[in-house]
């Protein structure tokens, strides 16, 4: 694991976190407070937040290590990213959601709510990766005046 690779896979995992809270702490908020009575009250949830980070902290280096062994263009590419982030929540998220959804007696509206956010994270999250480059040697560009 190089400077590179932990750089990127911190500030993916950042970004995952501040989303996920974006997402399921203040979008969704108002579903999740209507359904109170399936999930743990926020003391227990509370007293769980290592976990949390834990699992951010894995969406962070796993999207890392997989596009940049995917992916070994030195370039910006937008298009790419996007594609990789939506290729990614259509592997993790969605299925998730959709077995959730199965399982536990949340509405349909929610879960296609849990589902159009999170793909957007995700999305949004490939294209962090594609502006950062996890495969780029130099953290600055080379000087062409010298």
């Amino acid at each position: 694991m190089d400077k590179r690779f932990l750089v990127c896979g911190i500030v993916v995992a950042m970004a995952a976190l501040l989303l996920g809270f974006l997402v399921h702490g203040l979008l969704l908020r108002a579903d999740y407070l209507a359904h109170a009575s399936l999930y743990r009250s926020q003391p227990e949830a509370n007293a769980r937040f290592g976990w949390i980070l834990v699992a951010y902290l894995s969406i962070g280096f796993a999207m890392t290590w997989l596009y940049r062994r995917l992916h070994d263009s030195d370039e910006v590419q937008a298009a790419t990213g996007l594609r990789f982030g939506v290729a990614v929540g259509l592997v993790s998220f969605v299925p998730w959601h959709l077995l959730a959804y199965v399982g536990q007696p949340l509405p349909l509206s929610l879960m296609l709510k849990q589902v159009a956010f999170d793909l957007a994270a995700m999305a949004l999250l490939g294209l962090l990766l594609a502006w950062l480059r996890p495969r780029r040697v130099a953290l600055t560009e080379p000087d062409e005046s010298r």
